[in-house]
């Protein structure tokens, strides 16, 4: 055989096994590269369909979400931008027991084209299985990295493949107070934890309280705590321990997690810091907390919870205004070496199916253009590095998401990373510990006894 036939037998061999199996060339890709290699259309469009590649258009997709409400208006928004763009059309199941309906879906072989991911412990079982599409197939990497942070990208992926992409954010290291209030109370923002505690001293020696806190949060009670916990282990310990912690390679009893868990313990168990604490901190549900800075006369005048909290105060408080009424400071530093490391979150959008709807979507769903849809709709944070600053409704959702897309670190909460079981035990033990702080060797036992079990199974 000439040495230009065997070049172009090899050529099509290629193609045919990254099509085929590889599913990492598009219809359009694969026709270009055929005619290219010497095939007329008629050839290449015959050898397609011949290796599976069906010439039918994808004209719909399939996503399964839990979103619901403005959340699931916001993101139809971005489904029509995408169907206008691609005449591709997204058909959206939502529900609030996305965990069941998906395991019940992938069991019964009936995967929907994309689908939300509850928590990151299924995505990585999914992925596992084969159930996701890795992107880095169709998606440019390049350009990705660019838009993406470090944190952001390894919290996509799964043993160093790109599986998700991330269409929202929240911020973490944010505490909540009313500037004016604040300010005619004396209070100065505080840059360390040091200076956190001294702040809080003031306020309680001058028969104020500073902070509001709330953990009722029904079957889910104690989660707010948690998130109190990771923030200040993350500042503190940095990421490396903050993984071992959650892969638990130091056990639930080490000297490190007794430490955060106690410096939360300052706020929550602060003299004349929180008002009927700890009872009240116990039976407020952490919505209900978030007002209490915002009250006039103010009831606190610190809140700690993410940036989500903006939403509750907004809905509530409806004429005050952002960044004059309302705002956040980022969470003080503890340990300058980790600085810019915070904990925070994101909603988690993967492919489960291969096609040519699912890639464009996934392709549309990563770039500025989709998510500012959202951003400028307002309650939501992108960590896109491309989205205009300018596109938030608001300088407190600016602030947020300066803070998210230059974070040097990012972890989702501990509570939001371990299995459920311990998940579930991680919370109650906190809401013993806010109870009765001298429970807390007692609890870190029975933690790391769930863990061992929680690991092995």
């Amino acid at each position: 055989m000439p040495t230009f036939q065997r070049h172009i037998r090899q050529e099509l061999d290629t193609l045919v096994e990254e099509y085929t199996t590889q599913h990492s060339l598009s219809r359009r890709t694969f026709l270009q590269r055929a005619t290219a290699a010497g095939l007329s259309i008629s050839a290449a469009t015959a050898l397609l369909a011949s290796c599976g590649g069906s010439s039918t258009k994808v004209t719909s997709i399939d996503a399964l979400t839990e979103w619901g409400g403005s959340e699931l208006d916001s993101f139809n928004a971005i489904n029509a931008a995408f169907t206008q763009k691609t005449g591709i059309k997204v058909n959206v199941e939502s529900t609030r027991d996305l965990p069941a309906v998906l395991q019940t879906r992938v069991r019964g072989n009936n995967l929907p084209d994309i689908a939300g991911m509850p928590n990151l412990d299924l995505m990585h079982q999914l992925a596992d299985q084969g159930k996701l599409v890795p992107l880095e197939k169709f998606i440019d990497m390049n350009k990705y990295k660019q838009d993406y942070g470090h944190g952001w990208i390894d919290l996509a992926s799964w043993k160093g493949t790109l599986y998700a992409v991330l269409p929202k954010g929240n911020n973490k290291a944010t505490v909540w107070y009313n500037p004016k209030q604040f300010q005619d109370a004396g209070g100065a923002i505080p840059q360390t934890w040091d200076k956190l505690i001294a702040v809080s001293d003031q306020l309680a020696n001058a028969g104020k309280y500073p902070w509001a806190m709330g953990v009722e949060s029904s079957a889910s009670s104690g989660w707010p705590a948690a998130d109190w916990v990771s923030e200040i282990y993350m500042n503190k310990y940095g990421p490396a321990m903050y993984n071992q912690w959650v892969q638990h390679k130091i056990p639930w009893t080490h000297a490190s997690i007794k430490d955060a868990i106690q410096m939360f313990g300052q706020i929550a168990h602060g003299n004349h810091y929180i008002n009927g604490a700890p009872q009240s901190i116990l039976a407020t549900n952490f919505q209900d907390a978030s007002y209490q800075p915002f009250t006039s006369p103010p009831k606190a005048y610190m809140y700690y919870l993410g940036d989500f909290t903006a939403g509750f105060i907004t809905s509530q408080f409806q004429t005050l205004k952002a960044g004059r009424d309302f705002n956040f400071f980022p969470f003080p530093t503890i340990n300058a070496q980790y600085k810019g490391a915070i904990t925070g979150g994101a909603d988690i959008v993967v492919a489960m199916k291969d096609n040519d709807g699912s890639r464009q979507f996934m392709q549309f769903l990563a770039t500025a253009e989709a998510q500012s849809i959202w951003v400028k709709r307002g309650g939501s944070t992108s960590v896109n590095k491309s989205v205009n600053l300018a596109d938030y409704p608001d300088p407190v959702a600016r602030q947020s998401a300066q803070i998210l897309t230059a974070a040097t670190a990012v972890q989702l909460s501990v509570g939001d990373l371990i299995p459920a079981s311990l998940q579930s035990a991680y919370w109650k033990g906190l809401l013993t510990y806010i109870a009765d702080p001298k429970q807390l060797d007692s609890v870190l036992r029975s933690l790391e006894a769930t863990a061992q079990q929680a690991y092995q199974s």
